[in-house]
């Protein structure tokens, strides 16, 4: 009896480790944001090498997964978008993100200044990992991204939002950069989204101690 107990677990986690992030995604309950409102757009930064780290973070995932309330709160944010702009949408850049895969992120920066930038799985990560975050940004109605003064992800100071009329003045950032800015960040906290002030495409739906205590961790 313990023999069989101890094959059908196996079996079990044979199955699982064979399913693709994307069928555990759908399985959890969570959201391809852009089955449900096809102006969305999806270019995931880590499905290929083209990204911070430098490593393919993705294996199947295409989509742009959220948990359904942070779904929910993307679509309000991507209507008044339209309001304002009718021929701008928002382009996702990366949504829920497995704890697999931010194990995978931060093992490839581990050791450098760029460890920063990424949650330390082993302190619980961060919001990607319930789903509750998105980095976003927006595109006109050739695809091609607003300018933002500097490309999503890039690591340095010229990427705050706090320093962005410094930045202008300067010479940094221009005033049509930093309109495109204000712009994304109008439309996002008109939904329900906050800003990660070191991170001008990095928007928040709760806190993390409120997704620690009332949502679950993707702990796949």
């Amino acid at each position: 009896m313990k023999s069989l107990i101890g094959f059908l677990s196996f079996i079990i986690c044979m199955d699982m480790s064979a399913q693709g992030l994307s069928e555990r995604l759908d399985e959890a309950g969570f959201v391809a944001v852009n089955k449900v409102d096809t102006t969305l757009q999806v270019r995931l930064m880590y499905a290929g090498e083209d990204n911070f780290t430098g490593v393919k973070l993705y294996e199947d995932v295409v989509d742009g997964y959220l948990h359904p309330d942070a779904a929910t709160a993307l679509v309000k944010a991507s209507a008044e978008l339209h309001r304002l702009y009718p021929t701008y949408n928002l382009l996702i850049k990366d949504a829920a993100r497995p704890m697999s895969v931010q194990r995978k992120m931060f093992d490839a920066v581990k050791g450098t200044p760029k460890a920063n930038y990424v949650a330390n799985p082993a302190k619980g990560g961060g919001l990607h990992n319930y789903g509750l975050a998105v980095d976003i940004t927006i595109v006109d109605e050739q695809g091609n991204e607003l300018p933002m003064g500097t490309p999503v992800d890039h690591l340095g100071k010229e990427a705050n939002i706090d320093w962005e009329e410094w930045m202008v003045r300067e010479g940094i950032i221009s005033e049509t950069e930093r309109q495109n800015r204000l712009l994304l960040r109008r439309v996002m906290t008109s939904a329900g989204f906050q800003p990660l002030r070191t991170e001008w495409w990095h928007f928040n739906l709760v806190s993390k101690r409120r997704a620690q205590a009332a949502y679950r961790l993707l702990n796949f």
